[in-house]
């Protein structure tokens, strides 16, 4: 009697063990994917605010450290003939026009990327160094309000324009469309305490719509956000809405008063 050897068919199997690779392999680099992509978000959102807020205090602090060491400013001179304290001294001829322009854009600006003040908004508890300049790695990623080097200087006549992140980097401006009119903004200077008072909220315009950084501001997209008189303006500016660079969120402020250190 004749035996019958087995024929083993391995062909369907092969072609299944392959195909059961490929997709453990798939999903293997989906899932390995996933985590690289979650801590990339982690480091986006968590990580970067973190060393941003951590540096901008940092700053804050060294800043405050500067001002309160600096020498008492010397009294004024006695005029010639005068024997010490008590003599008559001539009175001095009052400064030439008006205020403002006597504290305008003479003074050098800052050094450029530089910290130089400080920005406290109560109203969102929010206390960053103000540096000269918007260059992002060198300021804005740093959780620091960056100063339009062509606008005017804080407390000066004109507008003082200043850009911050709204989210990572230390997102100084996080919450800005909380501000409501009325709402102190503070700019501490060594010099002095510049106080404004929040006048006007623009939620929403293009990011070419420069004549917010005018000095005297407006909205050459939204014609009924204006103002027309001159004055010293603050404008803060950031992205919105959250998450996104599509449009622009602008914060004007008006001074109210000047205290010197």
């Amino acid at each position: 009697m004749r035996e019958r050897i087995p024929v083993v068919v391995q062909g369907r199997r092969t072609r299944r063990s392959r195909a059961a690779r490929a997709l453990w392999t798939a999903a293997e680099l989906a899932v390995t994917l996933g985590v690289v992509l979650l801590l990339l978000v982690v480091h986006q959102l968590w990580w970067t605010n973190r060393q941003a807020q951590h540096a901008a205090r940092d700053q804050v602090g060294r800043l405050e450290r500067q001002w309160d060491a600096r020498p008492p400013a010397p009294g004024p001179a006695p005029a010639p003939g005068d024997d010490g304290p008590g003599a008559r001294t001539a009175p001095s001829a009052p400064p030439s026009g008006p205020p403002a322009h006597r504290t305008g854009n003479r003074k050098p600006a800052p050094p450029e990327d530089r910290a130089y003040a400080v920005l406290r908004i109560p109203r969102i508890g929010l206390t960053a160094p103000i540096a000269q300049g918007v260059g992002k790695a060198a300021v804005l990623n740093r959780g620091y309000v960056g100063h339009y080097p062509h606008s005017a200087q804080p407390g000066r006549a004109g507008n003082a324009a200043l850009a911050g992140h709204r989210n990572t980097h230390g997102e100084p401006f996080r919450r800005l469309d909380r501000l409501r009119p009325g709402d102190t903004v503070l700019v501490d200077t060594a010099e002095a305490r510049y106080t404004y008072a929040v006048r006007r909220t623009l939620p929403r315009t293009t990011p070419g719509d420069g004549t917010v950084l005018a000095a005297v501001p407006y909205s050459s997209v939204h014609p009924a956000y204006r103002f027309t008189a001159p004055g010293a303006y603050l404008t803060l500016t950031t992205c919105t809405p959250e998450y996104t660079s599509t449009y622009r969120l602008v914060v004007w402020a008006v001074l109210r008063s000047t205290q010197s250190r």
